[in-house]
Formats: C-alpha cells, sequence, structure tokens
C-alpha cells in the first residue's frame, strides 16, 4: 500500500471529493470512488474518511492510502472454442455471446484467453502482453462473432499493419430501434470516455478519437432495422455508441439501450472478417452465420450474400 498527501489547489474548491483526487492522481474516478467506499480517503492523521459526496473547500489536506495493485495471471482453462481457420500464424473464432476476450477486473478468468492458451499453449504472439496472448483486436462481452487471434509476433504486426491502414475488413450485423431516414449512410464521431458515467463511451470532443462508422439497412421490421456495419476505425463500443448517437440504439444493450423486451443481449455479430495472410500474402475471406437468438428476430431473414461495402 502507498499513502499520497494532496493538497488541494484552491481552483478545486466545490469539486467532489472522488473528481479531485482523480484529477490530482491521475486514476479513474472508478477506482478512486471505491476507494472511498472502503476507508482509503480520509483527513491527514487517516481517523476521518470522507464521504463519497464531499465537496471540497479548497486547500484541504486528504490522505489517500492506494492499495498494491491486483496482479493477474492467465492460465490455461479446458472452455471450448468454435475455431473457423488455423494455420501456423493465426487462427479465426467465432466468439459466443457472454465471453469475455482477456482476463481483467472483474473476470480473471473464464474468458477467450483462457481458452486460447488450453488450445495452443505458449504458440501465441507476445505484443499485448501476458494478460492479451494473440490478441490482435476485440469484440464486446455480449457481442458475438469473428475475431481473428495472432499465433506469433510477426503475424501480429503484419495484422496490425492492415487495421491501421484501413485493408482490414470488418463487418457486423445489428439490430436497432426505429428506422433509419436512409438506406445507407456514416456516422463519423469522435468517441471517448463518458464524462460522467465512466464505465460507458459517448460521442465528445475533448480526450477522444476520430471514429468512422458505415452502415447499410437489410431489411426493415416493425419498431426495428436489421443493419449491416462496416467499422473504418475500432474505437471502444463505437458501433453501440454510433448507433444511440444518431437515435438508433441496439435494444438489449445494458449500458446505452437497457430495453429487454426483443432481446437480452446487444444483436450485435461480427459476420465477416477479410485481410491478406500476414506471411504469405494471400487474401483470407471469413463470415459467421447469425446466432440464434438472433436469427429469432428475423421470421424471413436472408443473410447477404457477402458483402456490399
Amino acid at each position: 500500500m502507498e499513502d499520497k498527501l494532496l493538497t488541494i489547489p484552491p481552483e478545486m474548491a466545490g469539486k467532489r471529493i472522488d473528481q479531485a483526487v482523480s484529477e490530482l492522481l491521475g486514476s479513474p474516478r472508478s477506482a478512486v470512488q471505491k476507494w472511498i467506499g472502503q476507508g482509503r480517503v480520509t483527513d491527514p492523521a487517516g481517523r476521518f474518511p470522507y464521504g463519497k459526496n464531499t465537496r471540497l473547500k479548497g486547500e484541504e489536506t486528504v490522505l489517500v492510502q492506494i492499495p498494491d495493485p491486483v496482479v493477474y495471471e492467465a492460465k490455461a482453462e479446458d472452455i471450448p472454442l468454435e475455431i473457423v481457420y488455423e494455420d501456423s500464424d493465426l487462427l479465426v473464432v467465432n466468439k459466443p455471446k457472454g465471453l469475455v476476450v482477456h482476463p481483467a477486473p472483474g473476470n480473471p478468468d473464464g474468458t477467450l484467453v483462457n481458452a486460447l492458451l488450453a488450445h495452443c499453449g505458449e504458440s501465441l504472439s507476445g505484443i499485448n502482453g501476458v494478460l492479451r496472448p494473440g490478441i490482435v483486436h476485440r469484440i464486446d462481452k455480449n457481442t458475438s462473432g469473428l475475431l481473428i487471434v495472432a499465433k506469433n509476433d510477426r503475424a501480429h504486426q503484419g495484422l496490425a499493419e492492415q487495421i491501421q491502414a484501413h485493408s482490414f475488413k470488418r463487418l457486423y450485423e445489428a439490430v436497432v430501434q426505429g428506422h433509419l431516414r436512409q438506406a445507407s449512410g456514416t456516422v463519423e464521431a469522435p468517441i471517448g470516455r463518458h464524462p460522467v458515467d465512466r464505465k460507458k463511451m459517448a460521442v465528445v470532443e475533448r480526450h477522444s478519437r476520430p471514429a468512422v462508422t458505415h452502415y447499410r439497412v437489410l431489411t426493415s421490421y416493425p419498431g426495428y432495422d436489421h443493419v449491416e456495419l462496416r467499422l473504418e476505425t475500432g474505437r471502444t463500443h463505437q458501433i453501440r455508441v454510433h448507433m444511440k448517437a444518431i437515435g438508433h440504439p441496439l435494444p438489449g444493450d445494458f449500458l446505452y439501450c437497457p430495453d429487454y423486451r426483443l432481446i437480452d443481449r446487444q444483436p450485435l455479430h461480427s459476420t465477416y472478417l477479410s485481410f491478406s495472410h500476414p506471411a504469405t500474402g494471400e487474401k483470407l475471406e471469413f463470415s459467421a452465420p447469425l446466432p440464434q437468438d438472433m436469427q429469432n428476430l428475423f421470421p424471413d431473414i436472408k443473410n447477404p450474400e457477402g458483402p456490399v461495402f
């Protein structure tokens, strides 16, 4: 544990304790709020803990007891994998809904990475560290579909370069509330951390990164559209945030549209990947049909015959 004494500058008068400590330490506000709840943010003597809603007067001295970081170690676990393709450099998996991609606080095990370690052993790239071996790109826990995994650093670097150059093609299918005004279009809006709810992302101008999503409507149903989307960038929650920003969120999305009348998770599926093999240069294409919970939303479903983007 590390003790930090902070002097609150006068210009922070009126701010909440969690906001001020977060800014002064450069720590996530969620972590600071947890420390406050644990009684780790106190007066200098450590006797009187601050409450989570305390407003500061400025020039106070605050003691913050920072706990030692939890060290996670990814271990091999016998978790079934649906492998679409595999060779000595890479593999493509069809991830089911509910499976987290890599270990993190709250999900230390039972992830795709744990399954990959059991399947591949040490034959995974190490570029992204010990908790994300082989992970070139990721999809959210409740998003299903295709994901590529690199077995060595050379393959990882080659695939990452294609993503940077926008030659790595990714298509998704989703269900969105309401009806889009245009049959196809582009959402170009920067995405960053939500200014209030740090678990969310949002379209914001400050502390954000450019994001571009292309869409086309496949079919319209009463109350919702079935759409295909192509990512030009790969920001956290990009499709979910962009669709909400234009007034058509994904129903069943616990963060952005917690309406579970249609489905119990965001109806979003990675349906298609296209890229050049990082070793041979051969063009590879893979597709994955919609999972049953999404097919149930479309009584007359017809998967499109290849991408049109």
